[in-house]
């Protein structure tokens, strides 16, 4: 009878880590391990393998035939045993660590304030929650929910889509006051166009043409931000023009604090928020099936 040797799970997501990342430091920068402690595992797996999985210089990794097969089946093995955890989970009472991954305005602006009900609902979770409008990998950042606006491009992951808002380009009336409103979207070739410091899946601002005719502006302006809460800031400062979700902003437009321009112009274009995870419906573990339920319930879309 084989040895039991509780290390192998270990093993192999360390050896899918590192083919996953390219190199042993940014695997064990995930892992929270050293680049030392990562290298030796790596050589005790191919020391009792007794085959070579990866050819090492000082800048790549290189997987040989047999480390290209055994990643392959790790891979499947690492999915084998998270969708058996999910099953154990699915039937048990909400509990454990929730980890969390929101984009900014969302955040800021609905789900913190939702947080202290769920936690009273359900005393037996924890969440860890992060903030950012950086795009992330959801396997590769250990969330068990990322809230993300704007298109999918993950076709591993499922979504739930909590509402759906049209985009709107507003100015401060300061701003408008200063620089004078623009009439046509050729106009904003003089004005002070805000934009972020990432890169989006739709780069620009969509116009239509009174004759139907499409046509995208690329924004130039003297700021570039790293969120649509900044964004937002930034616009109601007076600083330039921003194009943002309605319900990001629906408030300051109600309040006159922002003004939305070239509406004959809008394509009416709708930006998706969602709620997105791993695996199927009917293996999430309780604590993720409580918070989407609980996030469905609770989350009301503004204009």
């Amino acid at each position: 009878m084989a040895r039991l040797d509780i290390n192998r799970s270990g093993e192999i997501e360390v050896f899918v880590r590192v083919v996953d990342r390219g190199t042993l430091s940014a695997a064990a920068e995930t892992l929270d391990m050293t680049p030392s402690a990562v290298s030796k595992l790596i050589g005790r797996l191919e020391d009792r393998l007794g085959a070579r999985l990866l050819n090492r210089t000082t800048r790549k990794l290189r997987l040989t035939p047999e480390g290209a097969a055994f990643y392959e089946s790790g891979v499947r093995i690492l999915g084998e045993i998270e969708a058996a955890e999910r099953e154990a989970a699915a039937g048990a009472v909400p509990r454990g660590r929730l980890r969390v991954n929101c984009n900014v305005p969302f955040g800021q602006h609905y789900l913190m304030p939702l947080i202290p009900a769920f936690l009273a609902a359900h005393p037996e979770i924890a969440v860890d929650i992060s903030l950012t409008d950086r795009v992330v990998d959801l396997l590769e950042e250990r969330a068990d929910v990322a809230i993300r606006a704007g298109p999918l491009r993950d076709s591993r992951l499922v979504a739930r889509k909590l509402w759906q808002s049209r985009m709107v380009l507003v100015a401060a009336p300061a701003y408008l006051e200063k620089r004078g409103a623009p009439h046509s979207p050729v106009d904003l070739a003089g004005h002070n166009c805000l934009d972020f410091c990432f890169s989006r899946l739709i780069e620009g601002w969509p116009f239509r043409e009174a004759d139907g005719r499409a046509l995208v502006f690329h924004p130039q302006g003297n700021a570039l931000v790293s969120d649509g809460e900044a964004m937002r800031l930034a616009a109601l400062s007076g600083l330039g023009l921003a194009r943002l979700s309605r319900f990001h902003i629906a408030r300051d437009i109600a309040a006159g604090s922002l003004v939305p321009v070239l509406e004959e112009f809008n394509p009416g274009d709708e930006e998706a928020l969602h709620a997105i995870y791993v695996g199927q419906g009917g293996h999430l573990p309780a604590r993720v099936r409580a918070f989407l339920d609980f996030l469905a319930a609770h989350v009301d879309a503004p204009g």
